[in-house]
């Protein structure tokens, strides 16, 4: 199992904006296809003078699955992000593998 977090800087003016958003619009769509699936948003307990940080994430079977949303549906949801907001919001990814932790 891969998760696919991308971690946002977003600056205060449209923080509000911003957040509904991505709970109204992005994260519904990113699911839409079943190819993402169990997203979870997160609050990142780091301050920053100028604005917030939070993460999302999806989870996703594999890395060929999450290729494959990328070129079909990610790139056109991440640039709606921008269109909207611009340089007011920043972010990065962060691909993890899930690890069984039980012996």
């Amino acid at each position: 199992m891969i998760v696919y977090n991308t971690t946002f800087h977003i600056d205060n003016d449209i923080l509000d904006a911003t957040l509904s958003y991505l709970k109204k619009t992005y994260i519904p769509k990113a699911i839409e296809s079943g190819l993402l699936h169990s997203p979870c948003l997160h609050k990142v307990l780091h301050t920053a003078d100028n604005g917030e940080n939070y993460a999302i994430q999806f989870r996703t079977k594999n890395i060929d699955t999450l290729n494959y949303w990328l070129e079909k549906e990610g790139k056109t949801l991440h640039q709606s992000l921008l269109n909207l907001f611009g340089s007011k919001i920043a972010g990065f990814t962060t691909l993890l593998e899930e690890i069984n932790w039980e012996i």
